[in-house]
């Protein structure tokens, strides 16, 4: 079959394009994007977008295709770009999960607990996999995955077909959710990283008061103990600040 540039004008071409956006957002949106979920749900979901959103946008877009073939791969390559760009920027939030989970599985002794992150197929600390499991599962529970979708049609705002890419806003926003990531990830493992230090505190005056005490092996099973307790009570409250900064943070590409 051949495709003749000519014949790819209106909303077939504005179909294209948008797909094109669409496609390679949906690949890294959170929870949308995670690994979990099979690309063919993936792909059906970007199709139905993407029919949803051709004709608001049409006019944004060439009424009829470029002469060339090359002129045409270089406007999909410029909406893949954007696409790419936006969700990458905003896959940065659900870092702040595997932050957390990483410094609460070192300071409660389980980092060395690798397995592999059903989200995104990765080797990853269990406390960190789990984390992100369960962000995933809430946003979809809480329909913020609607935020997610939202997101598609806002990125026409926030990068306009054919504009110029704004690369210092982009810059100016990667840079403002890194840190806002990480420091949302050291907040939630703030307590564990206070007891961790009152606990050690505590087993060094003990080695200090007993010496024939085996230290180590008195430490290891109480950390991990009272680390899952505390995991235990705070997990609702570490969630709920999660899914706020969730909320708040994509709320920058509507």
């Amino acid at each position: 079959m051949h495709i003749h540039l000519p014949e790819l004008s209106g909303i077939i071409l504005t179909y294209l394009l948008v797909f094109s956006r669409t496609g390679s957002m949906m690949m890294l949106l959170p929870a949308l994007g995670e690994g979990g979920i099979p690309a063919q749900v993936r792909l059906v979901l970007a199709l139905a977008v993407s029919v949803a959103l051709a004709p608001t946008v049409q006019s944004a877009y060439p009424a009829h295709a470029p002469a060339t073939a090359l002129q045409l791969g270089l406007l999909i390559a410029q909406e893949v770009t954007c696409g790419v760009l936006i969700g990458s920027m905003s896959r940065i939030i659900m870092s702040a999960l595997q932050t957390a989970g990483y410094l609460i599985a070192t300071q409660t002794g389980l980092a060395y607990a690798q397995t592999v992150d059903p989200t995104q197929h990765e080797q990853g600390a269990v406390i960190g996999n789990f984390f992100s499991l369960l962000g995933a599962v809430l946003i979809f529970s809480t329909d913020l995955h609607h935020v997610a979708i939202g997101a598609i049609a806002g990125s026409y705002h926030m990068l306009p077909p054919g504009a110029a890419l704004p690369t210092g806003d982009m810059a100016e926003l990667t840079v403002r959710l890194v840190s806002s990531a990480f420091v949302l990830g050291f907040q939630l493992a703030a307590p564990f990283i206070v007891f961790g230090f009152a606990l050690y505190a505590a087993l060094g005056i003990l080695a200090r008061l007993m010496p024939q005490l085996q230290v180590f092996f008195v430490a290891l099973p109480i950390n991990i103990l009272f680390g899952f307790v505390l995991m235990a009570l705070l997990l609702g409250s570490m969630m709920t600040l999660f899914l706020n900064f969730y909320a708040s943070e994509m709320a920058n590409f509507l």
